[in-house]
C-alpha cells in the first residue's frame, strides 16, 4: 500500500543551547554548565520527528547561504526527508536559535529568522502542485503569516488536510483558522488564540470549543505532563502521557507533532495516533538538544511495547 503524503512547510535553526542553574535576571551573567550546537526550527524538527517516524515526507523551506546551511540539508537527507523544496538564500543566514537550558529542563529561546523570512508566499507558491497532490500540510509559525495563510487555503481548497502548530504562540486571523482541519497548541499558545486561561481540562474544552466554533474540526491541546486535551467536533477528552524523567524539553511538542500527523497518515484512529505522538515526545525529553533528540520509529514501538507489557 502507498503511504500517504505530508509536507511540512517551516523553518530551520541553528541552536545555541547552553545548561544553566537558573534562568538569568537582567543585567546578571551566570556561569553555564553545558554548551552545544545542534540542528531546529520548529519546521524542520517537525519534518525529522515525521522522517524518523516512518512517514513519506517533503520539507519546504529554506537556509542562509552559509555552512551551517548546507550541513542540516545533508543531515536532513539522511532522516528520510525530500529535501528538493529547500532553498540557499544569497547573502543570508540560516536562521538562529539562542537557548537556555534551566535545572528542571524548562527553556528559554530567542530567535532571528534569517533565511526563514524568505519562505514569502511566492516562495512557497513555487512548490503549488506539490501541496495540491499531498495528503497533508503540516506548519507553524516561525514563517511569515502570510505564507501560511495562502497554502492553509491552498491545501483547504483542494482537499489536503491542515495541520497547524500554532507555536511561538501568535493570534491568527478568522480566515486562517477556519482553512485549519486539526490545530496543536500547548496551554499558552491557546490562550493567545482564544484569550481563555488554559490550566486544566475545564478551561481546555472551553478554549476548544471556541475554536470549533472558528471552523476547526479537531482541536489538540498539549498540556505539557498532564497529557493532551482531545477534541473532536466538539467532544473533547484528555489522552495522557508518560512519566520520564526530563533531561530538556526542546523539541518535545514538535516531536509530538511530527509523530501525531505521520500516524495519522498511517490511518491511526485519534487516541492511537496521540500515545504514538506521547510516546515520541517522551522519548524526547529525555535527551538533550532538539533534532538529536527526536527517536526514531523502532525506538518509539520499543518504548510502547515496554509500557505496555505485563511487568
Amino acid at each position: 500500500m502507498m503511504k500517504k503524503k505530508l509536507i511540512v512547510l517551516g523553518s530551520i535553526n541553528v541552536d545555541h543551547i547552553m545548561n544553566v542553574q537558573q534562568f538569568p535576571r537582567p543585567g546578571e551573567t551566570i556561569i553555564g554548565s553545558t554548551y552545544q550546537i545542534a540542528f531546529g526550527g520548529k519546521g524542520a524538527n517537525q519534518a525529522v520527528a515525521a522522517g524518523r517516524g516512518g512517514a513519506d515526507i517533503q520539507f519546504i523551506a529554506a537556509v542562509g547561504d552559509d555552512d551551517i546551511g548546507q550541513r542540516i540539508c545533508e543531515q536532513l537527507k539522511k532522516d528520510n526527508i525530500d529535501t528538493r523544496s529547500i532553498s540557499k538564500i544569497r547573502n543570508e543566514t540560516t536562521g538562529v536559535a539562542l537557548i537556555y537550558v534551566n535545572g528542571q529542563g524548562e527553556n528559554q529561546i530567542g530567535i532571528y529568522a534569517g533565511a526563514n523570512a524568505a519562505v514569502t508566499p511566492e516562495y512557497a507558491g513555487k512548490y503549488r502542485q506539490d501541496i495540491i497532490q499531498a495528503d497533508a500540510l503540516l506548519m507553524q509559525l516561525e514563517t511569515p503569516l502570510s505564507t501560511i495563510a495562502e497554502m492553509a487555503k491552498l491545501a483547504k481548497a483542494n482537499n489536503t488536510q491542515v495541520i497547524v502548530n500554532p507555536a511561538p504562540a501568535q493570534t491568527l486571523a478568522d480566515d486562517i483558522l477556519k482553512c485549519i482541519d486539526i490545530i496543536t497548541p500547548n496551554e499558552t499558545e491557546a490562550e493567545r488564540l482564544t484569550g481563555i486561561p488554559v490550566n486544566d481540562e475545564k478551561s481546555a474544552d472551553k478554549a476548544s470549543q471556541y475554536l470549533h466554533q472558528k471552523g476547526i474540526p479537531t482541536v489538540i491541546i498539549t498540556l505539557g505532563s498532564k497529557g493532551a486535551w482531545v477534541s473532536m467536533n466538539g467532544q473533547g477528552k484528555l489522552i495522557t502521557g508518560f512519566k520520564v524523567k526530563a533531561v530538556d524539553t526542546i523539541a518535545a511538542g514538535d516531536t509530538f507533532n511530527g509523530m501525531l500527523v505521520t500516524a495519522l497518515l498511517e490511518d491511526m484512529p485519534m487516541d492511537e495516533a496521540v500515545k504514538y505522538a506521547h510516546a515520541s515526545a517522551a522519548i524526547a525529553v529525555t535527551r538533550a538538544g532538539a533534532q538529536p533528540s527526536v527517536p526514531w520509529r523502532d525506538e518509539v514501538e520499543k518504548f510502547l511495547n515496554e509500557i505496555n507489557s505485563p511487568k
